[in-house]
């Protein structure tokens, strides 16, 4: 059993798997071939004493994830269509992040205070404006992963993202990384990212009552400003969950997150699953850990430099530096390990 628990994210045709120490990634190339890659984490916070520390740990992980997450996304959608490599340096990877970072907190912040204090500003009692303002905030991220679920290639981005998940509850279960072994686990997870969102938007609900009526320019600084802790207090929240997950009264806490889940993962095809355990045996290895005994050893090629042609770009950028294939990967002292996440009957969630 590794000391590490592992996480990941699904990408165009693939999946990204976050280790201690280094990501990897694999996908299945056009021609059918599954190509890998792995890099070491390197953000300038990783590693550090403070970056272990809660609620700082949490905002660590998220900024990695989203300056890795979005590269990778890019990266995968030019293989998928055969493409020669894109060049996505620094500034293009900020100017791309800052756009979704907005568009997200004025769709999902800004917009439901502004319809909440429109249909309510008659209403004495804030307490009503800022549970129309949360129902709103609900139904606006239901909505939202429901449209985008109707689009083909969405739709085979949430079986990978199915896919990633089962291979880690098997590696957590201490089985073989088979593709008849994986097949048996749920698609949900109690560490999912999905998770981690829905627990932001409850926490948001509470925290933005606490602020109270104020003047519109308090309350639209506030659902700015708060967003860090908030992050940082759910990402310690899913932590804690996932750690007493067994205790009746924290598993129905962690309904909604799991049910969520079935909207943002999909059965996956064995072919999927292939992927999945390729990128969760490239992340051990690069970690120095043991792959578990009776693993399919699936075949695997690196991806072709003509596809990482930013490389160059990205061993200066926050968050990765590479590790060639074949590398002797980094020993460091192992983290303090987490209890592994055991599927329960039914639904079970790094990252």
């Amino acid at each position: 059993m590794p000391s590490y628990t592992y996480g990941g994210q699904a990408l165009i045709e693939g999946v990204l798997m976050r280790g201690r120490d280094a990501i990897a990634v694999a996908m299945r190339h056009p021609d059918g071939r599954i190509v890998t890659a792995t890099e070491r984490l390197d953000s300038g916070f990783h590693g550090r004493r403070a970056s272990r520390w809660p609620f700082v740990r949490g905002l660590v992980v998220l900024y990695e994830t989203l300056v890795v997450g979005t590269r990778w996304l890019v990266r995968s959608a030019s293989l998928a269509a055969s493409e020669e490599g894109v060049e996505l340096g620094k500034g293009a990877v900020a100017l791309m992040l800052g756009l979704t970072l907005a568009i997200g907190i004025g769709i999902f912040f800004i917009l439901p205070l502004v319809i909440a204090s429109a249909t309510t500003g008659s209403v004495q009692n804030g307490l009503v404006q800022h549970l129309v303002e949360g129902l709103i905030r609900v139904a606006l991220f239901l909505g939202y992963l429901v449209l985008i679920s109707f689009a083909p290639d969405v739709r085979r981005v949430f079986q990978y993202h199915g896919a990633e998940h089962m291979s880690i509850h098997a590696l957590e279960a201490g089985d073989p990384l088979v593709v008849d072994a994986v097949r048996r686990y749920p698609t949900a997870h109690q560490r999912c990212g999905t998770e981690f969102l829905v627990i932001v938007v409850m926490l948001s609900i509470i925290a933005f009552s606490l602020v109270g009526r104020q003047d519109p320019v308090v309350m639209v600084g506030s659902r700015v400003l708060l967003i860090p802790v908030i992050a940082a207090v759910g990402y310690e929240i899913l932590r804690w969950g996932a750690r007493h997950r067994r205790n009746p009264i924290v598993h129905a806490l962690l309904l909604p997150g799991i049910w969520v889940q079935a909207i943002t993962t999909r059965r996956p095809t064995d072919d999927m699953i292939e992927v999945a355990i390729v990128s969760l045996e490239e992340a051990l290895v690069a970690d120095g850990e043991s792959v578990p005994e009776g693993s399919a050893g699936l075949a695997r090629a690196p991806l072709d430099p003509a596809h990482r042609a930013d490389l160059a770009e990205l061993a200066h950028s926050p968050g990765l530096v590479d590790i060639p294939i074949g590398a002797e990967p980094l020993i460091v002292e192992p983290a303090a390990p987490e209890p592994p996440s055991i599927p329960e009957a039914g639904p079970p969630d790094r990252p």
